[in-house]
């Protein structure tokens, strides 16, 4: 009998894997996000579509909720938590703010249509959540996790995150089951949290003082693999020890590797297990969607869908406006943020289980939420044609600042990721620089971003891509191109965008010496002189041994 339910589970596991397969390749093609794909496919094979994939199975919602778990994790890795710390008055206000006003209205329309207070109460907190996973890896899609806007876009949602746990224990409150929370479970609550506060802040600092050095110097992938699964699978562990949601653990987690010298590593490695379970979330999620609640009330489901993307969006757009982004900015923004997110279902459920809302009204709020999630992406790049120029590029720190954080490492950009790039970039390394590469081609650059270090995608004569390599904080720059003329136009772009950089260049033929020297390059080396010191040496051992 125990050998048949983990069949099923398989099956089930590789029947959503290949279907999401299937839509990836699709989307692929068709230039739209993967993430419809997924939850389309989702609702086509599950319960509400074909009936191919039953989702009963306790270890497949281990599989899918290890998915999210990831995906927070790895958001955690990318976002800058000293960033985050200066902004934070931004975020409470854009935060408190956007819940505020979408919470109210989509209550008041709810007791209005004939719902309970209470399940009105529910619905509209479950409502002024949005979708941290949907949106984060949305803005990673259009390169805007960056940019002032998707900064203050993704400091709303951690805020909204961090109010799922009061929000959670006032549930009962609203049941009328059983004793309400009190003073007691409030002062708990805080304890708990000021606690899990306390840890994540003194592991943070053990890792950077003394872990991740030690994890760094055994130059082993598996080592760095187990070390961060552990550390997200004790985080999430100790978050719901506390009581509180093993998301926050995750986002902690990940947030205590940001900016070390393991993030990028860690991320490469664990992309595709990531990649692996977040189809397998996203399926999964698609698979609740049940068609016939909108057939039975095709009206009311329209105007409750169109109503809670237009209440979101203006109240996220509100909210933005407050925290510095222009109007158009805001509302663009905003109208990427109006959806209900994955703990909203969370929230929902609690209210199904304590008697806080009925069945039907339940599935009704299930459809609407779901199809928020789906709209998401393409809401997302529609909204991104309003937010300026200015607010939707990154904006990369003076070149004084730079250097001034930088004035501690020593940290060396190498341009071009062939032989020579290799050789040099393993040398300096052990030698205790922070080795950058960059590179045209990905292909050459995932083994070093597989071995932890930074690299960069682009053509290196572009100012947007020697900035996305951090040219601002490095000393120094060594061109290994095969092309003499790029060599010198590279050369030339590193000096102007930071002067206090130092470029080693090396060219194919005397000849280019000059021009090299004449960019900026304050040593040059050629192939056809070194070359010939080489062969002179060769023929002296040969002459001296006869």
């Amino acid at each position: 009998m125990e050998q048949d339910a983990n069949l099923h589970f398989v099956g089930n596991v590789l029947l959503i894997l290949a279907a999401g397969l299937a839509a990836g390749v699709v989307c692929r093609r068709l230039g739209v996000s993967l993430m419809i794909g997924y939850m389309i496919v989702g609702a086509v094979i599950g319960r509400g579509g074909l009936g191919l994939v039953g989702y009963e199975s306790h270890a497949q919602e281990v599989v899918a909720a290890s998915g999210a778990l990831l995906l927070l994790f790895s958001i955690g890795n990318e976002f800058s938590l000293d960033e985050l710390m200066r902004h934070g008055w931004s975020m409470v206000i854009a935060g408190g703010v956007q819940m505020t006003l979408s919470a109210v209205p989509v209550a008041i329309v709810g007791w209005l249509f004939g719902l309970p207070w209470q399940a009105a109460l529910l619905v509209g907190a479950a409502a002024s959540l949005s979708s941290t996973v949907l949106v984060y890896r949305g803005l990673v899609e259009l390169g805007q996790v960056e940019a002032p806007a998707g900064r203050r876009a993704v400091g709303v949602l951690l805020f909204q995150d961090i109010a799922l746990v009061p929000l959670v224990l006032l549930t009962p409150l609203l049941s009328g089951d059983g004793p309400p929370p009190g003073l007691d479970d409030f002062a708990s609550l805080g304890f708990k949290s000021l606690l899990f506060l306390v840890s994540f802040l003194v592991m943070r600092r053990l890792l950077r003082l003394w872990a991740i050095q030690l994890i760094a110097e055994l130059r082993s992938l598996e080592l760095i693999c187990l070390f961060a699964v552990t550390m997200l699978g004790g985080a999430c562990v100790a978050a719901d020890y506390l009581d509180l949601p093993p998301a926050l653990g995750a986002l902690a987690a990940g947030a205590a590797f940001s900016g070390t010298r393991l993030s990028v590593q860690i991320e490469s490695i664990l992309l595709p297990f990531r990649e692996t379970f977040t189809a397998v979330f996203f399926v999964t999620l698609g698979g609740l969607l049940r068609p016939a609640v909108f057939l039975d009330e095709p009206l009311l489901m329209t105007l409750g869908l169109a109503g809670m993307v237009l209440v979101k969006g203006a109240a996220a757009a509100v909210a933005l406006r407050l925290v510095g982004l222009s109007w158009p900015s805001a509302a663009g923004m905003g109208i990427g943020l109006a959806q209900l997110g994955e703990f909203a279902f969370l929230l929902l459920l609690e209210g199904l289980r304590g008697g806080v809302i009925g069945e039907t009204d339940y599935n009704r709020t299930l459809f609407i939420a779901l199809g928020t999630l789906v709209a998401t992406p393409v809401l997302l790049r529609f909204g991104m044609r309003f937010v300026s120029a200015e607010e939707g590029r990154h904006r990369p720190k003076s070149l004084e600042l730079a250097a001034a954080e930088a004035a501690t490492e020593d940290r060396v950009l190498i341009v071009g990721a062939g032989p020579i790039g290799r050789d040099v970039a393993a040398f300096l390394e052990t030698s205790g620089w922070r080795v950058g590469l960059a590179d045209l081609s990905p292909v050459n650059l995932h083994p070093f971003a597989q071995q932890g270090f930074d690299t960069t995608v682009g053509d290196a004569r572009e100012l947007k891509t020697l900035q996305q390599a951090g040219i601002a904080h490095m000393r120094l720059a060594i061109i290994c191109l095969p092309n003499d003329d790029i060599t010198a136009q590279v050369t030339a772009a590193v000096r102007a965008a930071n002067p206090r950089c130092a470029v080693i260049a090396r060219v194919r033929y005397l000849l280019n010496i000059a021009a090299a020297r004449k960019a900026g390059a304050v040593h040059v080396v050629s192939e056809e002189s070194e070359a010939a010191r080489a062969i002179l040496a060769s023929v002296r051992r040969v002459v001296d041994a006869v």
